[in-house]
């Protein structure tokens, strides 16, 4: 093991270039100051991110994604991070809401693009392309790139989960360099992004953990039974 963070542990492996991603069951909130477990949620997310990232592949956006080893544990290029977080929002919800004062479920004209320093020690702060380039984390055509890939993927996801009557309110993405080439790293999942039944509004992500809505594993078996089409194993 070279790496455990919050929700992933990273191994490396007999290739320089490839490591393990296994998913825990873990779960924090507001930069671990919340802790908890949610289970299955490693045996979904693995799941989860590894049906997106076949897809985006398909679709031509490179990703780290190798394949599934393991109903916890992918395969993935290894990277260097680029310490961007990356949010796009399509609907106000969570940091936006508090950030501006407006309400959430507001739905967007067009997409919001947001950068975050990828710092615990700072809790991420927001930041602008202006201190991206006065700390040297990526080049102008990096971030251009990084900036097409990420309305790209976003168009993508939206399409994908209109068909699971699934709203894609939010979602982070990172990105990594691998072998000269910008590649999208971490994962997909109801940890990483906010997604809402079309119909009812109800929530089916990370958010009913942070703010104790309840049935927390119930919507991350829901996300997974629309997105793979069959019911999570016990």
């Amino acid at each position: 093991m070279i790496y455990e963070g919050k929700a992933k542990k990273l191994y490396e492996t007999d290739d320089p270039d490839l490591l393990i991603q296994e998913f825990k069951d873990d779960a924090t909130a507001f930069n671990a100051q919340k802790r908890g477990t949610i289970q299955q949620k490693g045996i979904i997310n693995n799941a989860i991110s590894a049906r997106v990232f076949t897809l985006l592949e398909s679709k031509k956006i490179p990703t780290h994604f190798v394949k599934q080893l393991s109903d916890r544990d992918m395969l993935v290029k290894r990277l260097q991070i680029i310490p961007i977080e990356l949010t796009i929002r399509n609907i106000t919800a969570g940091g936006i809401s508090k950030l501006l004062g407006i309400p959430e479920g507001i739905k967007l004209d067009f997409p919001v693009l947001e950068y975050h320093y990828k710092r615990d020690d700072l809790n991420d702060p927001l930041f602008n392309e202006y201190h991206i380039f006065m700390l040297k984390l990526a080049t102008r055509e990096e971030l251009k790139e990084i900036n097409e890939r990420s309305f790209a993927i976003n168009q993508i996801l939206i399409d994908f989960f209109k068909e699971k009557n699934l709203d894609l309110v939010d979602f982070k993405l990172e990105f990594g360099r691998h072998k000269g080439k910008i590649l999208l790293g971490d994962e997909f999942s109801p940890d990483t992004s906010r997604l809402w039944e079309r119909t009812t509004g109800e929530k089916l992500d990370k958010d009913r953990f942070r703010r104790d809505l309840g049935k927390v594993e119930e919507a991350y078996q829901e996300v997974y039974r629309r997105v793979m089409g069959k019911e999570v194993l016990q």
